[in-house]
């Protein structure tokens, strides 16, 4: 345990405490076993004693060490453990060699360098009672930051009374559903299969409707359903932007809609179009994320409602997760206040219109509106052509992977996450597989 002396260029009381606890943990020194008394120690490592008993006490809070004042410090006997399994890596795409996933922005470019920098600020200036729960529908800092954010970039009519913050979009949706009272929801066909799953385990009965060219064919939307879920400026996975005379056909029909706005804020040919929600925000409750615009692993989504959902909407939160981490809301209202996430989206923008030129040069039957972190490459037989393609190592999706009713096959391909010589070679590679 002490055959190295101890480096004065370290602090000699962690040394300590981190040479006995390797010790312990490894059964070097048997249970029952008795340690040198903490003078004797101090004695023998040439340091004050104080930094020996500093040890010996964390050691006992730890479960490692029993000591009884007159009595040398005695190791403790630790329940028996089974030997330690390998855990799988617990992000899937860390083991792609292609990343071509549709839902991912390029994680490399996220700002670390301006997110600890607002972390560091927002952690410095909250009060002690920011470290409290907080309102269930949210921090009112960044409700107040983010309203006019979404008010600039996406022309959504924000009210921070009316904006709430949730664990990622996906959980908005669910608080959305229980909120209204949401029975039978209409989504568009195909749409992501996790959102499905998500109003699934909400208690909602989902009713998809077919999607074409021009987007969700609202003529065939039930009557009898309590609610629309739709991603307007670009429904996953086909791409395609729901034209100006089925938005007002659809805000026409009355009735609940709930727009999901996930990467719309990336448009390469000309700023974004106004989310539907301007059209009507009695009766459009706009969902977004920082997922594409930031990265998931910081889980947080928000939404704009009509008043009427915004008390039913709050208690939902509160039911489901009390409250969302608060630290990491401070965080984003101090990035979009210093104007760093206005900076990060034009600097991504342009990154992602490269890939996408680049992707369009390599995959001429790629199709897809410009818009968004992905394309789609038709494909005769999808399922096939996913089973070989993961099996080397692809990351990506399928079209008929989120359908429920019959539709044509097609790979969704992102060309967001990966580097552009990554995304070159991947590209490449599935040209040749295809």
């Amino acid at each position: 345990m002490w055959s190295e002396p101890l480096l004065p260029s370290q602090p000699l009381g962690r040394q300590i405490e981190s040479r006995l606890r390797e010790s312990l943990r490894s059964g070097a020194v048997p249970a029952g076993s008795r340690l040198l008394s903490t003078r004797s120690l101090a004695a023998e490592l040439g340091v004050s004693r104080g930094l020996v008993v500093a040890a010996y006490e964390q050691l006992a809070a730890e479960g490692y060490l029993v000591l009884r004042r007159g009595a040398a410090p005695t190791v403790a006997r630790l329940p028996a453990q089974s030997p330690p399994r390998a855990v799988e890596p617990d992000v899937p795409v860390s083991w792609a060699r292609h990343n071509l996933r549709p839902d991912l922005p390029d994680l490399s470019l996220f700002p670390r360098a301006e997110w600890l920098k607002a972390l560091r600020a927002a952690v410095t200036r909250a009060a002690d009672t920011d470290l409290a729960y907080g309102e269930p529908f949210g921090s009112a800092e960044l409700r107040h930051r983010l309203a006019p954010f979404l008010a600039r970039t996406r022309g959504v009519l924000a009210d921070p009374a009316r904006t709430g913050i949730h664990v990622g979009s996906t959980h908005a949706l669910s608080v959305l559903v229980r909120a209204a009272g949401v029975r039978r929801i209409a989504v568009e066909d195909p749409s992501h299969r996790w959102r499905r799953l998500a109003l699934q385990a909400a208690g909602a009965e989902i009713v998809p409707v077919r999607v074409d060219a021009d987007g969700l064919c609202v003529d065939e939307v039930p009557g009898d359903v309590d609610a629309v879920l739709v991603s307007p400026d670009h429904s996953f996975p086909l791409g395609v932007v729901l034209s100006p005379e089925r938005r007002r056909a659809l805000v026409a029909r009355r009735g609940l809609i709930i727009e999901h706005d996930f990467d719309a804020h990336f448009r390469y040919d000309r700023p974004p179009v106004s989310a539907l929600q301007a059209l009507a925000p009695e009766q459009v409750a706009y969902v977004g994320t920082a997922s594409a615009l930031l990265a998931p692993t910081l889980r947080l989504g928000w939404s704009v409602l009509p008043e009427r959902l915004v008390v039913p909407a709050a208690r939902a939160m509160a039911e489901s997760v009390f409250a969302v981490a608060r630290l990491e809301q401070l965080a984003l209202a101090e990035l979009i206040e210093r104007g760093a996430l206005d900076r990060h989206l034009r600097r991504v923008r342009a990154a992602y219109k490269r890939r996408r030129a680049l992707v369009c040069a390599e995959l001429p039957a790629a199709v897809g509106g410009p818009v968004g972190l992905y394309l789609r490459v038709p494909v005769d037989d999808e399922s096939s052509a996913l089973e070989r393609l993961r099996a080397k190592g692809f990351a990506l999706d399928g079209v008929r992977a989120n359908s429920v009713g019959e539709c044509e096959g097609g790979l969704v391909v992102g060309f967001a996450a990966s580097s552009e010589p990554a995304l070159r070679h991947a590209v490449r590679t599935l040209r040749t597989m295809l």
